[in-house]
This record gives structure tokens, sequence and C-alpha cells, in this order.
């Protein structure tokens, strides 16, 4: 039996076991990502102090390690392939399937799908036309917790066979849950999880003739296996916890001074009118407390009394193995170990695009691919709208790399002067400029320079000169 003549309600099926059978890992890094850790270890017999301090003792760090890289990494334009210039934002200009991308408010909406596939290794985008209105599509982003996609070649396929989406993965046995099942030519909304197995209700075509899931892998091996930040750092994530919770133990019941007498027996609680020792509920007698402070001396009436000290439980210890494994966390994940530890210290311009030079790399590594995926989501965007698709449209990320404002406008100047750079060619490359900032210049640069002005009346006068001759060669024929 081929690929083609499964039923839907049979890849219903595999799709659901596989998104169970994948369930425990997702959810499990889910869990460490919003603080919910495997306890660091106690005894069997640890008492509701020990039971406090062991919660306490969670230090989430895996949620910094996911921000750091999506919060540099923004589509920020779009550039087709027979255009000269990018597309500034919402330029009246832009193509059709960039203007679906802000209507969409793709420039927020984008940030939980990076951030998604970081943490999971990868992500999902659906593209389907809206109900209301054919030509407009819809863009919405799916996590990997609720979507599953078959490939013949999951390595090297830029599109699955088809994909099934749940709207949750019930956590009981026979309990039914809604499902969209997408494949080349329709979407089919079926029931899944019930006792009589995947039920189909309706189908209805897509408008395209494939399946419209686009797959957000950053970091995928030639097997088709993908590979999130967070999962591989779990382990120094619990070696984390467990330093700290022994610090809190050690810092509760071991850091401070515990003073000592020896050869003097303890004074019991007396009934001043019997002069009989007094008793507590349990039948132990009351002893006297030795009130011990800075203002107090303390006397024994036996020469042979001793008063000494037990020393408290050093803690660099606990703090140093707290900043080794937090700098194996920021050397694993290629994160800026001052991000984790705070410190950076009059660090120079160059010295922090040093230290941030394995961040960038990583960045730059999941922008190539996420950027394709995206392209890949514009040009399904492209044939709802119904315009042309271009295959080798490039989108453009905005720069967030640290970089000195005025070493980088010096050098940008230099390229001018020294290269013969277009002065226009070097806007989008300061730092902090945005494409709405580069069309602004432009507009207010024609505005104020004659030789444009004139470039534009005489551009004008040639496309208007073959009306005019041709309106003039008719009235000397007549």
């Amino acid at each position: 039996m081929t690929i083609t003549t499964v039923s839907p309600a049979k890849r219903a099926e595999i799709g659901f076991s596989r998104l169970r059978a994948d369930r425990e890992r997702l959810d499990r890094i889910d869990r460490y990502m919003r603080g919910e850790h495997d306890g660091p270890y106690t005894p069997r017999t640890a008492s509701e102090e020990y039971k406090l301090l062991a919660k306490r003792a969670v230090s989430n760090w895996l949620p910094l390690l996911v921000k750091t890289p999506s919060q540099a990494m923004a589509v920020d334009g779009y550039r087709r392939s027979t255009d000269g210039a990018d597309v500034p934002g919402l330029s009246e200009d832009a193509p059709a399937e960039w203007r679906v991308w802000q209507d969409q408010r793709m420039d927020s909406r984008q940030t939980p799908v990076h951030r998604a596939a970081l943490t999971y290794g990868q992500s999902f985008v659906t593209v389907l036309p809206d109900a209301a209105g054919p030509a407009r599509p819809v863009i919405r982003g799916v996590s990997p917790r609720l979507l599953y996609a078959s490939y013949e070649d999951p390595a090297a396929d830029a599109l699955p066979l088809w994909a099934l989406q749940v709207e949750t993965v019930p956590d009981g046995e026979g309990v039914e849950a809604r499902a969209w099942l997408y494949d080349s030519t329709h979407v089919h909304d079926l029931m899944v999880g019930g006792k009589r197995g995947p039920q189909l209700l309706a189908s209805r075509p897509h408008g395209f003739t494939v399946c419209p899931v686009v797959r957000f892998a950053p970091d995928i091996d030639l097997e088709g296996r993908v590979t999130g930040v967070v999962e591989p750092m779990i382990p120094i994530q619990d070696r984390v916890n467990q330093t700290v919770f022994d610090l809190l133990v050690a810092q509760t019941f071991g850091s401070f001074k515990v003073r000592t007498i020896s050869g003097m027996a303890p004074e019991f609680r007396r009934d001043p009118e019997t002069g009989e020792i007094l008793y507590d509920a349990q039948g132990r007698p009351q002893v006297i407390p030795i009130q011990a402070d800075a203002s107090r001396f303390l006397v024994a009436p036996d020469a042979d009394t001793k008063f000494s000290q037990l020393d408290e439980t050093p803690l660099a210890g606990f703090l140093d193995a707290i900043e080794l494994a937090t700098k194996h966390l920021a050397a694993l994940s290629q994160t800026p170990p001052h991000y984790l530890l705070g410190s950076m210290v009059n660090l120079s311009a160059e010295a922090l695009a040093a230290a941030e030079a394995a961040l960038s790399r990583a960045v730059d590594e999941y922008k190539h691919a996420m950027g394709e995926s995206w392209e890949l989501v514009l040009f399904l965007c492209a044939t709802v709208v119904g315009v042309e698709p271009d295959p080798r449209a490039e989108v453009l990320w905005k720069d967030a790399e640290s970089r000195s404002l005025s070493q980088t406008v010096d050098a940008l100047g230099k390229a001018v002067q020294m290269l013969q750079v277009p002065p226009r060619a070097m806007w989008s490359r300061i730092p902090g400029v945005t494409a709405r900032d580069v069309e602004e210049w432009a507009q207010i640069q024609e505005a104020d320079d004659p030789g444009l002005r004139m470039a534009d009346r005489m551009a004008s006068a040639v496309v208007t000169a073959p009306a005019t001759t041709q309106s003039l060669a008719g009235s000397d024929g007549e």
C-alpha cells in the first residue's frame, strides 16, 4: 500500500500515535521551561524545612538560553529577486505577500515561532486561505507538542507529505480531541483519541498542490533529527539546582558559629515556692537557656568548665560550584557568560563583540535555517493572494549585534569616501536604523535634491513622448 492510498483517518491515527509517543519528552522540556524541575536529592527522612529549601533551590536559567538568541532574530524586510531595493515596512510598492505579513501582525507573532523552534528543536507554521475571503491567507504558528508532520525525506524535504494538528493531546485513553489533517489538496476535520478511533467529520480543499505546513528547524541533522536548546542543558540545570540546594542547607543550618560549654551541668527551672524542678508536658525537666550575646559574660562556678565554639561551614565552595556549572551552561549553549553571571565590568566595544562572537555565529546559523522557512511561508502567501511567487525572494533580518555607533558610522563613512560606495547603500547598516527610517530618509533626500527632481521629470518626459508623437502622426495623416 503506497502513501497515496492511505485514508485521512489512517493518517490521523498514525500522527496521533506519534504525538503520544513524543509527548513525554516534549512535556518534560515544557515543564523545565516553566520552572517545574525535578527536585534535588533529599534524604527519605527529610523534614519540612528541607522540602521547603528544595523548592526554593530551583534556579531556572533555561528561558534565558532561549530568549537570548531569539531576541536577536527578527524578520524586518523582504526582497524579491526582481527588486533593486529592500522592501521598507509598509511601502506602497511592497509585494502582496509582504503586505500579508504586516496584516497578520507577524512582526510580533514571529517571536513565539522562533522560541518554540529553539526550545523544542522545531516548530510549525500553517498557511491557509481565510474562510471570510479566499484571497486572504491566514498565518498561524503551531507548537510541535500539537502537530506531527510526515516527510518522505525528513532531512531534505521543504514541505511534509501530510501533517496532523490536534487541539490538545488528552491525558487518558479514549478521550476525544478535535484534529485537522493537512495533505496536498485538502484540510480534513476529525475527532481523534476516542474508543472508535479517528472519525472524519468534513473535508475542504485548501487551494494548494502541497501540504501548507512549514517546519522551522534551526538544528537538524542528515537523518532528520532535531535538537533544541533546552533538552541538552537539563542535566546541567539539575546540577545547578542540586548545588543551590546544598548551599541553602549549609547556609540555613551551618553558616554561623556555634558556642559550646563542657564541664557544666545545666540549670533547671524550679518552683519558686517549693524549689522543686519543673517538668514539661513530655516529662522532661525545663532547662534555663543561657543568654549569650555581645553584652553578656559567660561565667561558670566550676573551674573545669570550658567554653569553645564550632566554626561555620564555608560557603565559598558552593558559590564556586554554582559559577562553574553556569559557565558550562554558557559554553554549551553559546550564550555569553556575562549574560548569566553579570560579571561585565567596563568592557570596550571590541571586547564586548569578542565575548558575543559565539552567540553571533549561533544566531547567524539559526537565521539561515529559519529564513528559508519564512521565505517558504511568504511563497505560500503569494499563491493565496494570486500573485506570481518568487522562489528566489529573501527575507531580511534586523541587525541586532552590539556595536559602537560612533565606530560603525566612522567605518561606513570611510567606505563611502575611500571605496566609493554609494552613501544610501550604507544607511541600512547603521545600528538601530529601521527600514522605515531608510524610506523616510530617501524621500527627504529626493525632495531636497534638485538633480533627482530633474531626473524624475526627464523620465516622465521619456514615458509620455511616444504617446505625443503618435498623436501628431495621426494628425498629419488626416
